[in-house]
């Protein structure tokens, strides 16, 4: 019978899509790439998502962020991802949790429940949270490196941590996962050499911050507001999703998968 789905199944088969409804997936920060990652799942069968992002959506973040539209500026960001999700998929069970996931908040999510987890927030101690917190847990993790002050969509590579280069987000983050004897983790990072953002304070959220109010998380007190743009993110959200969805559909037969491709 056909569905919302059928042309999936053209290409995926009947086992599955049955492996993605059953499946239950993690994404950790839903903002340009997260966002993208989360709509990609979404659309491509994943049973049950749980988002976490605690930030709400800016006016800013109309230049690349796939929940942000004028009529969502000021709505948290995993509300207006679950009312979007539902109107493309109404069976999906979607968990929400308005948390910025650092040591502190860890404690409220129980990892081993999922069957993938996607790290696309953008603090270090976050995301080494995440992969220590999976790995103990046994279950696959994929990080996403930096995506901000960047042009080029197709320097996107898709690798384990210690083969990354060029990257100073995957720089640091090999490091500190070394130190802590952590290896094989499977990250989306750009091969392209960051650019320098204009200092132009005219148009800096430093200086004319307009986040939402009850905003946890100003611009204001960030170390570094980066450049962004609408292809660059998005690419990176969906090759994460991608990934996973490659890994949970096709983990007993991966080999035929390759061979499709």
């Amino acid at each position: 019978m056909l569905n919302q789905f059928s042309r999936t199944e053209l290409i995926f088969g009947k086992k599955a899509m049955e492996r993605l409804a059953a499946a239950r997936v993690a994404v950790f920060g839903i903002g340009g790439v997260g966002g993208y990652a989360v709509e990609a799942l979404a659309r491509s069968g994943i049973g049950t998502l749980d988002l976490v992002d605690d930030d709400r959506i800016c006016l800013t973040n109309l230049n690349r962020q796939i929940y942000a539209t004028r009529s969502t500026v000021g709505q948290y960001k995993v509300d207006a991802a679950k009312s979007r999700i539902h109107d493309i998929c109404p069976d999906i069970k979607i968990n929400t949790y308005k948390c910025f996931y650092m040591p502190e908040t860890a404690d409220q999510f129980d990892f081993t429940q999922y069957d993938y987890v996607i790290d696309a927030i953008d603090t270090v101690t976050g995301k080494l949270e995440i992969i220590q917190n999976a790995k103990a847990a046994g279950v696959p993790v994929i990080s996403a490196m930096g995506a901000g002050n960047k042009l080029n969509p197709t320097a996107f590579r898709v690798a384990d941590i210690s083969e990354t280069k060029v990257c100073p987000l995957a720089r640091v983050m090999r490091y500190e996962l070394k130190k802590r004897g952590i290896k094989d983790v499977k990250v989306v990072y750009s091969e392209e050499k960051p650019l320098r953002p204009i200092d132009d304070m005219e148009i800096s959220c430093r200086n004319h911050c307009i986040c939402p109010p009850g905003t946890k998380r100003k611009c204001t007190v960030r170390r570094d507001i980066p450049g962004s743009n609408a292809f660059v993110p998005s690419a990176a959200g969906l090759i994460l999703a991608g990934e996973v969805i490659k890994d949970l559909a096709f983990r007993k037969d991966y080999e035929r998968c390759q061979l499709k491709e």
